[in-house]
């Protein structure tokens, strides 16, 4: 069986979380494939709202395996306090939770050297969360990192002691104040936490359920456009948010990816620093972020609003080799009498383009749009595609034209009923 792949095809908050909840009826198994707690997966049913940061989205479903595999940085304080805030739910998390030992540990002076590089860059800082993702992947590439793997070793407390010495090495260079100490109990109080946990070669999990006919759903975190090779740098996340990285990031070879889900919302959001061509600044942009609640699950920050961008778009179905699109947040979108596409760049040379230049932040980009007719209708209670406003299905006809792939599953409210399947 194929291993299908889940991801966002703008820069993250897509929605990602509500779809797993969805589709993972489907599956067996459900594996995260990269990022770390800067994730944060929403989930909304029977009135009660979660927000997922490292553990895999299908965990709400009984029988379904769950991995974190080897492409996600771990946090084990944040690991510590999602598994005691699931405790009410009586889930059976020590049966379907299975951890890669290849997974990276984010230790306490990762989130000190993030806060002070972060602080270092002044007003070029690039809007970090600070959850230590990228030092947790700098020290991965160096060769320096823990692994989930090293905490059942018998020395694993003289390794961390002199990681950490090569840390506050680095932090001395830099004008911050800290308290190592405070942080370092928690720590290993979460160290010690985590060992009860089912910790295995998930390469070879994942690869014999791959033999075994399994149906299982790679689920990535941020978007691509964010991916640290093909995204908007420097302003991206560390690791790749593309389907690639869910090879990479699990252990599974091309030839076993199957179906490819690219999730978008019906317009455009960022948080952050970084270019975004479509961004708003007017009251539109306002309600747009009032409307659709945009503020980060993760850091509560609020988002960046704009109009949905085409050119964007298509390069992310293109890198990704999306077959199946899924529409976040149409009903967001109902309090306008139009809605603008953004379907090409004007350059600042006169000239017009429809591919993502190589430095937006350089380059003078002027979006050229297409408007359309807004719904003006609350669809938060439509549940078929046949009862739809014909101005938005004109707009998901429109967009399926432009971009060659079929929209499969369009979102008009949080809920997991609030799901429309094509």
């Amino acid at each position: 069986m194929k291993v299908d792949v889940l991801l966002g095809l703008q820069w993250g908050d897509e929605g990602k979380g509500k779809v797993v909840d969805y589709l993972a009826p489907k599956y067996n198994v459900v594996a995260r494939f990269q990022g770390g707690p800067n994730a944060g997966h929403t989930l909304e049913f029977d009135g009660h709202k979660h927000v997922l940061h490292q553990i895999p989205s299908g965990i709400f479903r009984e029988n379904i395996k769950n991995i974190i595999g080897n492409g996600v940085v771990l946090d084990p304080v944040v690991f510590k306090k999602e598994i005691e805030g699931l405790a009410k739910f009586e889930i059976n998390l020590k049966d379907n939770l299975f951890i890669s030992k290849k997974t990276q540990l984010i230790l306490p002076t990762h989130k000190l050297l993030d806060a002070a590089y972060e602080k270092s860059k002044g007003k070029d800082k690039i809007g970090s969360t600070l959850k230590g993702i990228g030092p947790s992947y700098q020290d991965k590439i160096a060769r320096n990192g823990l692994r989930v793997g090293d905490i059942l070793a018998p020395g694993f407390e003289e390794r961390y002691r002199n990681l950490v010495s090569k840390h506050e090495s680095t932090l001395g260079h830099y004008e911050f104040e800290y308290d190592l100490a405070e942080a370092e109990a928690p720590f290993f109080e979460a160290i010690e936490f985590l060992r009860e946990f089912k910790l295995v070669n998930s390469e070879y999990l994942i690869n014999k359920s791959i033999q075994s006919s399994e149906t299982i759903l790679a689920e990535g975190a941020q978007g691509s456009l964010l991916d640290i090779d093909f995204g908007s740098y420097p302003y991206v996340t560390s690791s790749n948010t593309m389907t690639a990285g869910a090879c990479t990031g699990l252990g599974v070879a091309p030839q076993n990816i199957g179906e490819v889900y690219g999730i978008f919302k019906a317009y455009c959001t960022r948080v952050g620093g970084g270019p975004f061509p479509t961004e708003l600044f007017d009251e539109i942009g306002v309600a747009v972020q009032k409307e659709g609640n945009e503020f980060g699950a993760t850091t509560g920050r609020a988002r960046r609003c704009g109009w949905l961008d085409l050119p964007a778009l298509k390069y992310a179905i293109m890198i990704n080799g999306v077959t199946q699109l899924f529409m976040m947040k149409a009903d967001v979108l109902s309090i306008l009498d139009e809605i603008k596409i953004c379907t090409a760049y004007k350059l600042k040379d006169g000239s017009i383009t429809e591919e993502m230049p190589f430095q937006l932040l350089d380059e003078e980009v002027e979006p050229v749009y297409e408007t359309l007719p807004g719904w003006k209708d609350d669809i938060t209670k439509v549940r078929s595609m046949d009862d739809m406003p014909e101005e938005l299905s004109l707009y998901i006809r429109y967009i399926e034209s432009a971009t060659g792939v079929p929209i499969t599953i369009v979102s008009v409210g949080p809920d997991r009923t609030q799901t429309i399947l094509k």
